[in-house]
């Protein structure tokens, strides 16, 4: 199935054909996102938290991480939560400072700001770049359906995924070893929040294209 079938709702920008940004992801802005849940299955387990980072560009070409939005989130009505899950992330649910929100809440607020984003770089759509991307893109998909939202910026079935990048690139796969790996700072303690294995795993993906980049592999061009 062709993507072009699902990018014909989303104008690029006037200056898509311009930017450096629009240039270098065939007109995709790169979004990372992470989800912590109650579970495996995106269709029955809860959405507990999400976080997603905008990447931008400077003036040399080289990508960094820009804006992070975070929200803790009710579990929809119904939701499956394993106890397992909530003793691997420590998630409180009943924690008085939790301050959960609607899936729908969540979602429209990064939504907000992720399509503001793209529109400021000149792209016409959002990618999603996640460690294991498939499971981020599956729940957020999930959620996006229960929600009933329509405008969703995302690409619905394609996605970077850091796991592979950091094979490649560091001969390491999980996140705290990549991170180790490419001289990130890791604290373990902190992971397993969906802020802090965002705003990691953004600084992972940056640092990898930005090293190839440096390395000569990638070279801007005009479309």
């Amino acid at each position: 199935m062709s993507e072009d079938l699902f990018d014909d709702d989303l104008e690029p920008s006037s200056g898509s054909a311009r930017t450096p940004m629009a240039r270098r992801f065939r007109g995709y802005l790169p979004v990372v996102v992470d989800v912590e849940c109650g579970g495996f299955n995106c269709a029955t387990d809860a959405l507990l938290e999400i976080a997603a980072t905008t990447i931008a560009m400077d003036e040399q070409g080289l990508v960094y991480p820009d804006h992070t939005y975070f929200f803790r989130v009710e579990p929809f009505e119904g939701a499956n939560i394993e106890p397992a899950a909530l003793e691997f992330t420590g998630i409180k649910l009943d924690h008085p400072l939790r301050q959960a929100v609607p899936e729908h809440d969540a979602l429209a607020d990064i939504f907000r700001g992720v399509r503001k984003a793209v529109k400021s770089a000149g792209c016409k759509r959002a990618i999603l770049v996640g460690h294991n991307s498939s499971f981020d893109l599956g729940f957020l998909n999930a959620a996006v359906a229960r929600s009933g939202i329509k405008r969703n910026p995302f690409h619905p079935f394609s996605s970077f995924d850091t796991a592979t990048l950091a094979g490649l690139a560091y001969g390491q796969t999980v996140l705290a070893k990549a991170c180790q790996a490419a001289g990130i700072p890791f604290d373990g303690r902190e992971a397993h929040s969906a802020r802090y294995d965002t705003e990691k795993t953004a600084e992972l993906f940056c640092g990898i294209v930005n090293r190839w980049k440096e390395m000569g592999g990638w070279e801007e061009f005009d479309e």
